[in-house]
């Protein structure tokens, strides 16, 4: 007579250690993915906030530009640099009024910096290994840029600026803007 054969109630032990390393290997594949998601995703937040901040910079820059104000009053000249520029601009305050503000734009700790007298400087741009300014003097096919501004009754047709900036990896890339100024004084 043939004995019956009984059915196990459990896993043997083997079993159980199989399941959990199979259960070990898949969260750490979901880790990694999940991981390397959170990682890409911090990577695109901190590109968006630079060319964020890149976009206001260069909004600063247009609006300081656009609104020199030149030749109406003898304390504010444009006077020019290679290295750094000041002149007055009407600037619009927190209260929505505008004032004439004198500004000065030049390196400062590897770091492009608009100086406004109400506080500490606005930071333009991180990383900035050199800066060089230049000034339009006369437009057209024949147009003429100089180093520097003197005069103290008119400003330049435009301002360059170049900035040689260091970025990750120790590569080094120069970008130039040119921001007109509003009808010369």
């Amino acid at each position: 007579m043939k004995r019956p054969t009984r059915r196990r109630a459990g896993f043997t032990l083997v079993e159980v250690l199989v399941a959990l390393v199979l259960a070990g290997m898949i969260a750490l594949v979901a880790h990694g993915i999940f991981g390397a998601a959170l990682h890409g995703s911090a990577e695109v937040r901190a590109v968006r906030g630079s060319l964020d901040h890149k976009h206001e910079a260069h909004r600063l820059l247009s609006a300081m530009f656009l609104s020199v104000d030149v030749g109406t009053v003898h304390d504010t000249p444009f006077h020019g640099s290679g290295d750094k520029v000041a002149f007055s601009a009407w600037l619009q305050t927190s209260d929505g009024w505008f004032e004439r503000t004198r500004i000065e734009l030049s390196a400062d700790q590897q770091r492009l910096v608009a100086i406004l007298p109400q506080g500490t400087p606005i930071v333009l741009y991180d990383s900035v290994a050199a800066v060089e300014f230049g000034y339009l003097l006369q437009p057209g096919a024949d147009s003429r840029w100089v180093r520097e501004w003197l005069s103290q009754v008119s400003a330049p047709l435009a301002v360059r600026i170049r900035l040689t900036r260091e970025h990750l990896l120790g590569r080094v890339a120069s970008d130039t803007m040119v921001y007109l100024i509003k009808a010369r004084g």
